[in-house]
């Protein structure tokens, strides 16, 4: 049976404080969290390990909830709760919100807040304390599978990165070609379709402005456009050619790129020697965030200008037949990724509302 409750009736609330500025670090006991992001380190905390938080002033998230991941500072952008766990659990909270927000509470004044008060007020619908458990535990599973294949994938990717660097790197010969990017890739330059044709929908064809949607490996779908000017192909690497020049992530399937993005394909279908090797390269683009009238960019002439040793094709086939099963196994777990998090997301709320019933799920 599902109860509406006022937030204040199980919650007590603390806003957050500023720390002293002159003591934050960037190592320490202690992250400094805004409720954005972290922001340092100090020698004291004032909010526990899962205390949910709800981010109460700033610009662009005023009104979500989150729970945080260790004992930290938090500051007075945002709002602790301390919860009544014979009433609700701070997890149980924390996925209520998730796919919903505060934000409805801002105050609608020149800046965005919440106050103790808004929330106090706010009525939230609980199941019993034990069904809240099954839920959080059913939830916390698909959670638990979705961070684990994160961690592979970054791993996988420092593993492939050292290899590189043994391989190709540690092993540089002054007899090897010294030749430039153009020599072994193909150099593809953005170009961004007329503004009216873009939309959230899924209408047309999957569209990437610059880096805003970059992921560990891939982007995340968000625009769409129904007039593609430049494409890249699956598995192309993507990289930003307008500040911060030089980040990189990996086109899981065809899609148009505007003029943020450049597009890099391997000529001859060596695309992890590519990838790592721009991964590799990337200190040599930072002169570039220094250039341009406005912002730093890079060109198509300079991006194919790149200063490259090349390897023995040998040593290149070597690398690749290493490397390459490593880049499909992170493919195969972002689609596992990509998969779970659609599970999650279409149960939330089914099992927010008690239209599916958790009390034969086992865990």
């Amino acid at each position: 049976m599902v109860e509406l409750k006022k937030f204040g009736d199980f919650a007590s609330f603390k806003y957050g404080k500023m720390p002293d500025k002159k003591l934050l670090s960037d190592s320490g006991a202690y992250p400094v969290y805004s409720g954005y992001k972290y922001v340092g380190f100090y020698n004291e905390y004032n909010t526990e390990e899962k205390q949910l938080i709800i981010v109460a002033r700033g610009v662009g998230g005023t009104g979500d909830v989150k729970l945080t991941r260790e004992k930290c500072f938090l500051t007075n952008l945002s709002i602790s709760a301390k919860i009544d766990e014979t009433v609700a659990l701070p997890e149980y909270i924390y996925y209520y919100y998730s796919k919903r927000n505060l934000r409805y509470l801002d105050s609608g004044s020149a800046q965005s807040q919440i106050t103790i008060s808004d929330l106090e007020r706010v009525e939230i619908p609980l199941p019993s304390v034990k069904t809240q458990q099954l839920v959080c535990g059913y939830l916390n599973m698909l959670d638990r599978r979705i961070e684990l294949n994160k961690e592979i994938n970054d791993n996988l990717q420092q593993q492939a990165q050292a290899i590189y660097k043994h391989l190709i790197v540690n092993n540089s010969q002054a007899s090897w070609t010294p030749g430039h990017l153009s020599d072994i890739a193909i150099v593809t330059m953005g170009q961004s379709p007329n503004g009216e044709s873009y939309n959230e929908e899924g209408t047309g064809t999957i569209f990437f402005q610059g880096r805003a949607e970059f992921g560990f490996r891939f982007p995340t779908r968000r625009l769409y456009t129904t007039e593609p000017k430049r494409m890249a192909n699956a598995n192309d690497i993507l990289m930003s050619v307008r500040a911060p020049v030089g980040d990189i992530n990996v086109a899981y399937e065809d899609c148009c790129i505007g003029r943020g993005l450049g597009s890099i394909r391997s000529k001859d279908g060596h695309q992890s020697f590519i990838l790592y090797t721009m991964l590799a390269i990337r200190e040599q683009l930072e002169v570039f965030n220094g250039e341009g009238t406005v912002f730093g960019s890079i060109n198509r002439d300079a991006l194919n200008s790149l200063s490259i040793n090349i390897p023995p094709i040998e040593l290149v086939n070597q690398f690749e037949s290493i490397v390459a099963p490593m880049d499909a196994t992170i493919r195969n777990n972002y689609d596992e990724i990509c998969n779970l998090q659609v599970l999650r997301d279409n149960l939330l709320p089914r099992l927010m509302s008690g239209e599916i019933d958790v009390s034969d799920i086992e865990l």
